[in-house]
């Protein structure tokens, strides 16, 4: 036990070192138009987050503001998916033009955020969520649902995450409370990010972690770098589309959206056969992109390509050219080095008043990380190397391990998007879905975000979601898909759609969130 543990939590730790926030800076277009919410929204995984944010923005908080404290109550609402032991990807929307920021760990990305775009004071944004964890609030209805599964009460049981989470007898607690976190978010408020990686959190943050048999040191720690370049935009018919640059999961999803594009698609063609062949197109682009998916490397430690081919239209081209409309093939086919597929992981979206805009995934990575706890800091450890496993066969120190995670902003000249979603490997499909929905088929994006996916597993196997509709099953069947049933599904979708001054929010009830705005 005590070995497994060293081994996760070697995992846990040089993730830390390896986890980077980028920061994407677009630029947006306001317009005027009548709606319910006409002015902010902020759409995080549940309505207390949600209304934090909305709350900061209601103060003269900006976007980034907002998406910090939405962060941070996310970390004590759904702490399975991310926290101060994780790492983020944020793609910000303003004025200044376009290009992101890379910096190793959680804090360090909100403390650029904050510093390049922050409004409100660093300490203001820490305030509800440290009274949160300090004096509890009742169980958050999904993780209690979360937390009663047989499988997750297993890979809690023998952990130190038990007591926080759990009565006597594995019972679920009623009222949840951080203490330790607590005080660990109010040390940083008051000191600032240097807190966590030079000052006495670092300090027991190590010791904990070396009581824990792992190695992390201070050094590790003080040691961070911060990356600047250009952030990726991609054309996709009257959208721009703004991501982070590999190794994140927007270049995926950018070459899953461009050859769909082409096949011209319209809410006409989204009716009777023509739904089913896009369906069946779909699952094969999605294919390819799983063909591509080992392509996706850090390029600053990668002598292979830096993935810049994959937003070229002739490659493009070429490879819409190879979908069969009557047929499917083997993974040879489509380049498939088959890997694991993995799950976790958090997306807040944010548009203020102002004209700017948040879209930011968080995660630690699996379900709770690592499951490695630091008592004396109340922190979850993640374990994002894992990221790496099947895809490398080694790591370097402060390599970027590849993401699904892909917080993404669409422009046009009447409409902009703010979208991303959370579930691991389910993300890129999830979020490809809902923008093909609402951008081309004319859905709402209520609707767009509720439709049920369907997902192509890493061994190119498909499963839809429960409720999908049987005759499209049955139709993918016959053309030769490889149908497996799958009962748990992952993806959540939360986006911001604005057209004019008319602004639509919606967090995926799948994870009973509800967005807020005014």
């Amino acid at each position: 036990m005590a070995k497994s543990q060293s081994r996760r939590c070697c995992f846990c730790i040089l993730a830390l070192v390896c986890s980077v926030v980028i920061i994407c800076i677009c630029i947006i277009l306001a317009t005027k138009q009548r709606c319910a919410f006409t002015h902010a929204a902020v759409s995080a995984d549940s309505s207390r987050c949600s209304d934090i944010g909305r709350d900061m923005l209601l103060e003269g908080g900006s976007a980034v503001d907002a998406a910090i404290a939405a962060l941070l109550c996310t970390s004590l609402v759904n702490p399975q998916s991310m926290g101060l032991g994780g790492g983020a990807i944020f793609t910000i929307m303003d004025k200044t033009g376009s290009h992101w920021i890379g910096v190793p760990g959680e804090l360090r990305g909100y403390e650029k955020a904050h510093q390049l775009y922050g409004k409100l004071p660093w300490a203001k944004l820490f305030e509800p969520s440290i009274k949160l964890a300090r004096e509890g609030f009742p169980m958050p209805a999904y993780l209690a649902k979360f937390l009663d599964y047989g499988l997750i009460k297993k890979l809690i049981n023998s952990t130190e995450l038990c007591e926080l989470f759990y009565k006597n007898n594995m019972v679920v607690r009623d009222i949840l409370k951080f203490p330790r976190l607590a005080e660990t978010m109010e040390t940083i408020s008051k000191e600032g990010a240097n807190a966590f990686y030079t000052g006495k959190i670092a300090k027991d943050l190590i010791q904990d972690v070396k009581e824990r048999n792992g190695v992390l040191s201070l050094e590790d720690l003080s040691t961070f770098q911060v990356r600047v370049s250009d952030a990726w935009s991609v054309q996709l018919g009257d959208y721009k589309m703004h991501i982070p640059p590999p190794p994140a999961g927007g270049a995926i999803l950018s070459f899953i959206l461009k050859l769909m594009h082409g096949f011209r698609l319209s809410p006409a063609s989204n009716q009777g056969h023509q739904k089913t062949l896009n369906l069946h197109r779909f699952l094969e682009a999605v294919k390819f992109a799983n063909g591509q998916k080992q392509n996706l490397k850090d390029p600053n430690f990668s002598s292979r390509k830096n993935m810049e081919h994959i937003k070229d239209e002739k490659f493009i081209e070429h490879i819409r050219a190879l979908i069969t409309d009557g047929s499917t093939h083997d993974a040879s086919y489509y380049n498939i080095t088959p890997s694991v597929d993995r799950v976790g992981t958090t997306h807040v979206s944010v548009m203020a008043a102002d004209g700017t805009a948040v879209s930011v995934t968080s995660t630690i990575n699996h379900m709770f990380g690592s499951t490695i706890f630091s008592p004396k800091t109340g922190i979850i450890l993640n374990n994002e190397l894992a990221d790496f496993c099947g895809r490398a066969d080694s790591v370097t120190p402060g390599e970027q391990p590849p993401s699904s995670m892909a917080p993404t902003i669409l422009q046009s000249q009447e409409k902009t998007v703010v979208i991303g979603g959370s579930g691991g490997s389910f993300i890129t499909t999830a979020m490809a879905l809902s923008i093909m929905n609402h951008l081309w088929f004319g859905m709402n994006l209520n609707d767009s975000i509720a439709a049920r996916i369907v997902f192509v597993d890493a061994k190119n196997n498909v499963q839809f979601e429960q409720g999908y509709d049987n005759s499209s099953i049955n139709a993918m069947k016959k053309i030769g898909h490889i149908v497996n049933n799958n009962n748990i599904f992952f993806n959540v979708v939360n986006g911001i759609s604005k057209e004019g001054q008319c602004i639509s929010a919606i967090s995926d009830a799948r994870k009973l969130g509800r967005s807020a705005g005014y």
